[in-house]
């Protein structure tokens, strides 16, 4: 019933850019602490990017400060993120992935993977060197 469907990922030459968008259903992201991971080939997952309930508050990986930028409408139920000066070692697959916290919150989020519990299927991204 709950489904994160990620889109937009592809082959990009090292230095390029790509924005990542996550589309929900079943539930209402509002309602959710929203991520960012992503895993490279024969590599743990790592997080990336995580977004507050309201999306005042945002906290990314510090590989990726500065170079990603992650966003969400909560009218239409979508969570971005905007991925510029990609690295080939940054390819990868990217998981969105939604966390609800016990309380409401405008400013709280995480970069724990195991507050998550639902994710989508992933996207890939390839960097060319």
């Amino acid at each position: 019933q709950v489904q994160l469907v990620e889109s937009g990922g592809g082959l990009v030459q090292a230095g390029g850019s790509l924005r990542l968008s996550c589309t929900a259903s079943g539930l209402t992201v509002s309602d959710y602490v929203m991520g960012w991971f992503r895993q490279s080939p024969g590599k743990e997952r790592e997080f990336v990017a995580t977004i507050s309930m309201s999306g005042s508050t945002a906290y990314y990986a510090e590989s990726v400060l500065g170079r990603c930028t992650i966003s969400r409408d909560n009218v239409w139920n979508t969570v971005d993120l905007q991925m510029i000066g990609l690295r080939p070692e940054e390819t990868a697959v990217s998981y969105c992935a939604a966390d609800r916290p016990p309380l409401y919150s405008n400013t709280y989020y995480t970069n724990e993977e195991n507050e998550y519990g639902y994710w989508g299927q992933g996207t890939q991204v390839t960097v060319s060197s």
